[in-house]
């Protein structure tokens, strides 16, 4: 198997983890914004050592698309303090399934806003990805919390930040592209929690500081990932997230999907193949 493939599964599997130790965390005592502040930090710290050759600190705000790169900061912000809410409000597998609405976001994202043209495939594609989710979440026969909206949010923040980067990801700096939103993240969360902080006690930092670690573990393996596979297999890698997170959910939360669920988690999956096949197509 190619090792940019390996690194790929080693990426989004510490992803996984790094959630899943958001979840341990909880948001009952802590507040969402106090949690993202500190995996921010532990996680920008570890990136400090993930820095390309050739690039230069100094020229970390020289960006040649400021709005944009503030733009992507934002919507980092956002799918950061939603997928905190939608961890630890809803059961691990069905807060991912949800969260891989992502890619059909993008695609109309790409109809919209770039210009770009879909096929029927693209179009099939969507609409399995639209049934999946009902699958998962069953609106009407049950009841939908607040936790599924927050993570449809991050999907849709995790799309706003993925067609920004198509855009601007091949004229700036990699540095700024990766630290400017994590400094925005930390200031953001760190102003609001400071109006209700809440001390941590030494378990809650460990698990906040692992989360963190997996984070910039999964970031800098994706990045080394990305120079040694080609981009639609890692993106057929990325669906690993799911079942690392069906894997979680049941060893540590005791969250047993049901069998429309699993059947909603599949769907999803073979409709977002199908997406990266389209596009592989084209």
């Amino acid at each position: 198997m190619n090792v940019g493939v390996l690194l790929g599964f080693l990426a989004y599997g510490a992803m996984a983890w790094g959630d899943a130790a958001i979840k341990t965390v909880g948001a009952e005592r802590l507040s969402v914004f106090e949690i993202g502040f500190f995996v921010s930090v532990f996680a920008g710290i570890a990136m400090l050592f993930m820095r390309p050759r050739g690039e230069r600190w100094r020229d970390l705000l020289k960006v040649r698309h400021p709005r944009l790169v503030a733009l992507r900061s934002l919507s980092g912000i956002g799918a950061g303090i939603f997928g905190v809410i939608a961890f630890t409000s809803i059961p691990f597998a069905e807060a991912y399934a949800l969260i891989f609405m992502s890619p059909f976001i993008v695609t109309l994202f790409s109809i919209t806003l770039l210009g770009e043209r879909v096929s029927w495939r693209g179009w099939l594609a969507m609409a399995l990805g639209f049934g999946g989710v009902l699958l998962v979440i069953r609106p009407g026969l049950r009841a939908v919390e607040f936790g599924h909206l927050a993570a449809l949010a991050t999907a849709i923040c995790i799309a706003v930040t993925v067609t920004v980067l198509r855009r601007i990801a091949g004229t700036e700096r990699r540095t700024s592209l990766l630290v400017i939103p994590q400094l925005a993240g930390i200031a953001f969360t760190g102003a609001v929690m400071a109006t209700h902080y809440v001390p941590p006690t030494m378990p809650e930092v460990g698990l906040m500081l692992i989360s963190g670690g997996f984070a910039a573990l999964g970031q800098f393996a994706l990045l080394l990932a990305a120079r040694l596979a080609p981009a639609n297999v890692l993106g057929q890698a990325q669906y690993s997230q799911l079942f690392w997170a069906i894997a979680a959910g049941a060893l540590f939360f005791a969250e047993y999907p049901d069998l429309l669920a699993i059947a909603g988690v599949a769907v999803i999956v073979v409709a977002g193949l199908l997406t990266l096949t389209t596009r592989r197509a084209a």
